[in-house]
């Protein structure tokens, strides 16, 4: 806890204490003329809060249709034997684990130490080495424990839970491994994980002296010193979606303040925004010391360098000054600028919900479409009503986005898997037809025929007869029929054919190649997890 008395504590007392046993060497790094400029968190703590976790676990795949195998290794088989009966007390776990229908997998994921537990993200699962699974096409992926890589086997706590449909990726034009495939937004954490400052030197009255200085600039509660080396974080709500920022702003604070020094280092950092290549460290020092660095800022808003005035606003708008907002408003909107994207990420982040909104609608009609996904992305956050939501099969969303007068589409894979119809409603032409790659769906209409035919063949039983749907015009109604759930028994309304997200956003490309409906088609990134496991 902080305790109050500690202020009187003079920071030529701290820096002594810092400096006994050798700790004066971090004191002393950097240039001379920020030395000169007092004694920073930065050179007495270091930050642990690592941005990603490597987590992993091992799960049970099912739904393969034949292509999964009996194979299991002994350690792994009684540990999924221990978690299945665990959730499903009733089930025959050896039976299902010895089932060609499933497949035992590696799951793997890079889990976001996140502000908010709950937090999703994307896990990789791959089948285990010599076993003779063939395919996790059309799997499902059974509720499986991820622990911290290479912690699997120890008493090591879970830190995410992960389940969900099996996305193999077929956009790329490359072979196809379906051995290994992805479950978009398929891992859960589990806890909240707090940013913690450790001192390099412990001490009681330094971590106090820090505690009270975050608190005074952030607010009560915001830091909390547990231990003499160590102190815990909350990120402040003006940072939530600026969580690195935030760790960067707090080592840069300094901690003696007097005025004739505070106002040295604004000139010295407002200086070095406007003439130094690292404009992030200048703009995070500047964060650091407050709103009493605005005026000088504003200085800079009419500078010819477009990157001094996009730093500086967002400088002032993370500050809380509206004076910044104008300057990127134009910068986002200066359809030459290069700084556009990062000009409305930084309205998105730190504006006022209203300003933000209203900002990426009129983005919406912008000609570039990389902006009007930006744009898009930005409202999303927003939970803005310009885009319509729906959730198709309990297994994607279909968003749509009428605003838009340039049409298109994008489709996630990564993240939330969802398909965005910009400028809907899409109309497709009549006169196409487009199947899948394996022939087991097609999309067709003759010239003239009023309605759209979508038939499905049983994909292992080639006897069985073909099931046939109808569908209008508009794209919306064809992504429906083709996804939805197939009809039980009991129900009358019309539903759908029950194709796969990855088999559905294959066909929209081929649509969109084939002229069927003449948008352009963008997919999103796949997601990274071999390159940060790596």
């Amino acid at each position: 806890m902080c305790v109050r008395w500690i202020k009187t504590v003079s920071v030529t007392a701290v820096l002594a204490i810092a400096c006994f046993g050798g700790g004066c060497g971090e004191l002393v790094s950097g240039s001379k003329e920020l030395r000169e400029l007092g004694t920073t968190i930065g050179s007495l703590a270091e930050v642990f809060s690592p941005e990603l976790i490597a987590v992993e676990g091992y799960g049970l795949v099912g739904g393969l249709n034949g292509t999964g195998s009996v194979e299991c290794p002994p350690q792994i088989r009684t540990y999924l034997k221990q978690y299945i009966l665990a959730q499903s007390p009733e089930l025959n776990v050896e039976k299902v684990i010895s089932s060609r229908n499933t497949a035992v997998v590696l799951v793997q994921g890079t889990m976001p130490t996140a502000v908010s537990k709950y937090q999703y993200f994307d896990v990789k699962v791959s089948v285990l080495p010599g076993t003779q699974t063939t395919s996790l096409e059309g799997g499902q992926l059974y509720g499986a424990e991820l622990r911290e890589a290479r912690g699997f086997g120890t008493s090591i706590r879970a830190l995410a839970t992960a389940e969900g449909p099996v996305f193999i990726d077929t956009l790329s034009g490359s072979e196809t491994d379906k051995k290994e495939g992805y479950i978009l937004a398929g891992g859960t954490v589990l806890d909240v994980y707090k940013i913690n400052l450790g001192l390099r030197q412990p001490n009681y009255r330094i971590a106090s002296l820090i505690c009270n200085s975050l608190n005074e600039r952030f607010g009560s509660g915001i830091a909390k010193a547990v231990s003499p080396g160590q102190i815990e974080l909350k990120v402040p709500a003006e940072y939530k979606e600026q969580k690195q920022r935030f760790t960067s702003i707090v080592t840069a604070m300094y901690l003696n303040q007097t005025e004739e020094v505070t106002k040295e280092r604004i000139r010295t950092f407002v200086r070095k925004l406007a003439v130094s290549e690292d404009k992030y460290e200048s703009e995070t020092a500047i964060e650091a010391i407050g709103n009493e660095s605005l005026s000088k800022l504003a200085a800079l808003l009419h500078l010819s360098d477009e990157q001094v005035r996009l730093g500086a606003a967002r400088c002032m708008l993370n500050l809380g000054s509206d004076e910044g907002l104008d300057t990127l408003r134009q910068i986002a909107m200066d359809k030459d600028s290069p700084y556009r994207g990062e000009a409305l990420e930084a309205i998105t982040a730190a504006a006022r919900r209203n300003d933000a909104t209203a900002i990426s609608r009129r983005l919406l009609r912008d000609d570039d479409f990389d902006i009007r996904l930006a744009a898009y992305e930005n409202l999303r956050k927003l939970d803005d009503i310009a885009i319509t939501q729906r959730l198709i099969a309990r297994n994607f969303y279909l968003e749509q986005i009428a605003q838009t007068e340039d049409k298109g589409i994008f489709v996630s894979r990564s993240g939330q898997p969802r398909i965005v119809l910009f400028g809907a409603p899409i109309y497709c032409r009549d006169n196409i037809f487009v199947q899948s790659t394996d022939g087991n769906i097609t999309i067709n209409a003759s010239a003239g025929q009023k309605y759209v035919s979508i038939i499905r063949k049983h994909p292992t039983r080639p006897n069985v007869a073909p099931i046939q749907l109808k569908s209008s015009f508009e794209l919306s109604d064809i992504i429906r029929t083709l996804c939805e759930e197939p009809l039980t028994r009991t129900e009358q309304e019309r539903r759908g054919l029950g194709v796969s997200y990855a088999e559905t956003i294959a066909l929209l490309q081929q649509m969109s190649e084939k002229g069927a409906v003449q948008v352009e088609f963008r997919a999103g990134p796949l997601p990274k997890i071999d390159l940060i496991i790596k």
